[in-house]
């Protein structure tokens, strides 16, 4: 078969599989393998101190710590669920219990909670989050920053239920 004939078969198959299964049924599976549970982070329970308290900020503020909670499979936003978050920040180790706070996911999934500004540890300028809750299974992550002088950072869980 001569590669025209095989570009031929492939558009052939593809626009029959559409006509089958419509455009979300191919994009359906997909999506699915987009909601797989995060795995927890090499050194994200570094310094972790179980039942921080859910704060308003952390420390005197200025940096901000975002992201969402979502349920593994079909990726629906989960609300109220406890998110810790530590650093190496201007104001504190990550081992001392002042840099430790938690919050809530909002409605929509998502959380946000005010820091001092994140500074390198070990030569990297990183946080900490874990879910530790008892509806999903624990997670740690540890995300990067891409510089050290970035005033954001985000993490993104997808939990699988305990």
């Amino acid at each position: 078969m001569n590669i025209l004939n095989g570009a031929r078969r492939s558009f052939m198959v593809m626009t029959g599989a559409v006509l089958v299964t419509g455009i979300n049924g191919l994009s359906s599976s997909v999506r699915a393998n987009d909601f797989a549970p995060s795995k927890t982070m090499r050194g994200g329970a570094n310094n972790y101190l179980p039942d921080a308290p859910i704060v308003e900020k952390i420390g005197g503020g200025g940096f901000w710590m975002t992201g969402t909670v979502k349920r593994a499979g079909d990726g629906a936003p989960l609300a109220g669920q406890r998110i810790q978050i530590w650093a190496h920040t201007t104001e504190g180790h990550e081992r001392d219990p002042h840099s430790h706070g938690a919050t809530l996911t909002d409605a929509n999934g998502e959380f946000r909670l005010e820091m001092p500004q994140i500074v390198p540890a070990f030569g990297q300028a990183h946080g900490h989050l874990a879910y530790d809750s008892e509806d999903f299974k624990t997670v740690f992550l540890r995300p990067v920053m891409s510089s050290p002088k970035d005033n954001t950072l985000s993490a993104h869980f997808i939990l699988q239920e305990a």
